[in-house]
């Protein structure tokens, strides 16, 4: 009965801009206007340092847990309706109705969203995200290769429901696509570094 209204409540879920109402709170400014253009933990953190990113990242990768454990509930488990709700989760937090579609890039609420389907696999994906980093210092490289990885090691590690892995295959999708900018200054070689200033954000 509640299937179809899921990815509803998923979207609305994903779509409160977290990111944007704090820096508004606490600055008066749009986020957007900022940094990367972002409304995610990343370029809140440049605005409001690292409180503001903690605050941000915890309330994103909430409601992404949030949406996932409402689609369970509501279908008592029915892991298409999970998957579908997975999904758009992220495509609220990257399009939100309320900020004219203009949102973020879906690595925090992909945490989230990853941490209710299988959080295990979620640790080791942040291993990768970890090692990444460390080896190249690319913070972008390493949220694609940690989102990348995600779906892979649902499919070869658990016996999740086949519409499970498919939604981890889309949702990871919609986030590295939402990187493309940085894929392009990868490609290019102009992409920032860790520790290493420059006039190109990363996130």
């Amino acid at each position: 009965m509640h299937g179809p209204l899921t990815p509803v409540f998923a979207y609305l879920l994903g779509s409160i801009p977290f990111g944007y109402l704090i820096v508004r709170w606490q600055k008066g400014v749009d986020v957007r206007s900022t940094g990367s253009g972002s409304i995610g933990a990343t370029n809140v953190m440049r605005n409001l340092g690292i409180i503001g990113f903690i605050a941000t990242f915890i309330l994103d990768v909430g409601k992404g847990i949030l949406a996932v454990l409402l689609a369970s509930h509501l279908t008592s488990g029915n892991p298409r309706w999970i998957a579908a709700s997975s999904v758009v989760a992220i495509l609220g937090h990257c399009f939100p109705l309320w900020l004219k579609f203009r949102g973020g890039k879906g690595v925090a609420t992909g945490v989230g969203v990853f941490i209710a389907l299988a959080p295990l696999q979620v640790a080791l994906a942040l291993a990768v995200f970890g090692i990444v980093v460390a080896i190249w210092r690319y913070i972008s490289l390493g949220s694609i290769a940690g989102t990348a990885a995600f779906p892979l090691l649902v499919y070869l590690m658990t016996h999740q429901p086949l519409p499970i892995v498919l939604g981890a295959a889309g949702a990871a999708f919609i986030i590295i696509s939402m990187h493309h900018a940085n894929i392009r200054r990868l490609v290019n070689g102009t992409e920032s570094k860790v520790g290493k200033k420059s006039g190109v954000r990363s996130q």
